[in-house]
């Protein structure tokens, strides 16, 4: 066959066989008239005689069923190198940096192995996609480009594969910002961090330089943009081994899962494609605040079926159920009455929870801490964490209930109460708080007294305690009634002083007149300031005068105590008694110096006067 890359103008005029001078010496091909009769040759035979420079020179002719034939097998086995379609070549030799493809051309074309990263197995046999790149670099290479095919190329392949839900192969390039860069039939698709795994990813550098199968979620056109999951191929397993899961699922079933997750109120367990939850109070029968105190994310247990609801989407798991629950380990080992040691594991307003034994707590109330009268907070008790020695007051092993108590490890002071605070006798308390009717003072832990209104002050008129006391003041009180069986205990604190209205009933006895100044003009009347226990009230008709004015506020006058009452701690005085007092004495006085007058009389008067009215009758 004549070398097609030889030139045309080598050629001699004469029809006479040419020979190539570079490779073996070509057969002679003598032309033969065209005869319709002879039979026709082999296309191979056809090729391997025809002689493409006498065909080119119009020397020799060829016929028109013969050159069709010929133009289709070049068509069908020769590459047109300076197009820009995408062809197909086959790998026949690899070296450390390049791959030899021979796509039917002249010449084999060369490919750098960086554009098979995303193929690591690449191997001599493959079929490839390339391009022709460089017809011939300053060496005479042909070079191709496979990336440029497969981006020609990748576009319909990855339509086609979002449309048919198809799993493609992709290579992840590097890390970008959220996720990854996935190579997929030549494009940079992204792949989120929240699509690579069903569980949080940590490490994200495990999977760069890695194949892994990926779903096309999503397609952005205008920007070229590609979305890929492998978490999606994940969610497609694990749905599948959900539903077998589901319907084998029973109560009381106990199955083996992995943690999930930890969270303030419970675990969730991977079952092996379907998740349950185990609530904080169904992790052990002991008291926890926090689920990571017991377990950790991957850990491996069992966990026993609890209940689910109807399509079996929620599944309540346990684990403490799978042992033993501590009340029925019980048994004899503790009764009522019996002392008991514990630690205090919760706190509340009402009591504390002390935990006696693995799994079983009990409640102190408030109440139970302390024989005081004063219920505080059972803060100002005991602590979290504190060992505390307790009594067991009550025990339900039906109901899992036990009531506990501390104050019932000491004696109980109202115990001796007569012999400590017998009546009448004196103390020093601390006021703890007051009502609108009196005052309650401790006397001590457990020991309360109330101290009425009334019994406050000998001469205030208290309307409110806080007039007189303060919380946490030191107070000296007198016993006045003693209840055992009540446990009351009632107080007084004017008793530990003497009253002084038995000395003011003295000073300011009824009729006794003093000289005061008006202290203030009040509604109805006036006020007048005796002393510091005692204010006297002068009622408005009592200020006149004797010239018929009123006395002014500051004004000092006489005034008579016209009313003296102790026990209501009244004083009522009178200016107008004075002056009026006065006059009526006068009177009184009078009258007496004439009766005295008439008893100093003697019978001699008597004659004189007999004498004196029988002149008067004569005169008459």
């Amino acid at each position: 066959m004549a070398d097609e890359n030889q030139p045309i103008e080598e050629a001699t005029e004469e029809v006479v066989p040419t020979q190539n001078t570079t490779e073996e010496a070509k057969p002679e091909l003598v032309e033969t008239p065209q005869d319709d009769n002879k039979p026709n040759v082999s296309p191979d035979e056809f090729l391997a005689n025809f002689d493409w420079q006498n065909y080119e020179e119009g020397i020799e002719a060829v016929e028109d069923g013969m050159l069709k034939e010929f133009e289709k097998l070049v068509a069908e086995n020769f590459v047109d190198t300076q197009g820009s379609d995408v062809v197909h070549g086959k790998v026949i030799h690899m070296t450390d940096r390049e791959a030899i493809i021979d796509i039917n051309a002249k010449s084999e074309g060369v490919i750098s192995l960086n554009e098979f990263r995303y193929n690591p197995d690449l191997k001599v046999g493959d079929m490839v996609e390339v391009m022709i790149d460089t017809r011939e670099d300053k060496t005479g290479q042909l070079i191709l480009s496979h990336r440029k095919a497969r981006t020609i190329m990748a576009w319909d392949r990855v339509n086609a594969a979002h449309d048919s839900q198809e799993v493609v192969t992709g290579f992840v390039k590097c890390r970008t910002k959220g996720g990854m860069i996935v190579d997929v039939f030549g494009i940079e698709a992204f792949l989120p961090g929240s699509q690579i795994d069903v569980k949080p990813i940590r490490d994200y550098d495990q999977y760069v330089n890695k194949n892994m199968e990926f779903k096309i979620v999503k397609i952005n056109h205008e920007f070229k943009n590609v979305v890929v999951s492998h978490k999606a191929l994940i969610e497609a397993d694990i749905e599948v081994q959900k539903k077998e899961i589901i319907a084998q699922l029973e109560k009381g079933q106990v199955l083996e899962g992995t943690v999930k997750n930890i969270t303030s109120y419970g675990v969730f367990i991977d079952l092996g494609g379907v998740d349950g939850l185990v609530h904080i109070t169904d992790l052990s029968w002991n008291r926890i605040n926090h689920p990571s105190e017991i377990l950790e994310v991957e850990q491996q247990l069992n966990v026993v079926i609890l209940d689910f609801d109807d399509d079996k989407s929620r599944i309540q798991l346990g684990v403490k159920q799978l042992t033993q629950h501590p009340w029925e380990a019980i048994g004899d080992t503790m009764k009522e009455g019996d002392p008991i040691k514990g630690k205090v594991t919760v706190i509340a307003d009402y009591g504390a929870f002390v935990e006696v034994a693995p799994g079983v707590e009990g409640l102190v109330h408030v109440s139970e801490m302390s024989w005081s009268t004063h219920l505080r907070s059972a803060q100002d008790f005991v602590k979290v964490g504190d060992e505390v020695e307790t009594v067991i007051l009550n025990l339900d092993l039906e109901e899992r209930k036990m009531s506990l108590g501390i104050k019932q490890l000491t004696q109980d002071p109202w115990t001796d109460i007569t012999i400590k605070y017998p009546l009448g006798s004196k103390h020093t308390g601390m006021v703890r708080n007051y009502t609108n009717f009196g005052v309650f003072v401790e006397l001590e832990e457990g020991i309360d007294g109330l101290i009425y209104i009334s019994d406050l002050s000998w001469t205030k008129k208290v309307k409110h305690p806080s007039e007189v006391v303060t919380v946490g003041q030191e107070l000296d009180v007198i016993v006045l009634e003693l209840d055992v069986e009540g446990r009351k205990l009632s107080l007084g604190h004017k008793q530990t002083t003497d009253n002084p209205w038995e000395k003011y009933a003295k000073n300011y006895a009824e009729g006794s007149v003093h000289e005061l100044a008006l202290t203030e003009i009040v509604d109805k009347g006036a006020t007048i300031v005796l002393n510091d226990d005692i204010t006297a009230f002068v009622p408005g008709r009592h200020l006149d005068k004797q010239d018929g004015t009123k006395l002014s506020k500051g004004e000092t006058a006489e005034f008579k105590v016209i009313e003296f009452n102790k026990d209501f701690k009244r004083v009522v005085m009178s200016h107008a008694a004075v002056y009026k007092g006065v006059e009526a004495d006068n009177v009184k006085t009078a009258k007496r110096k004439m009766s005295d007058n008439v008893e100093k009389s003697t019978l001699g008067d008597l004659d004189a006067l007999a004498d004196l009215k029988r002149k008067m009758g004569g005169d008459a």
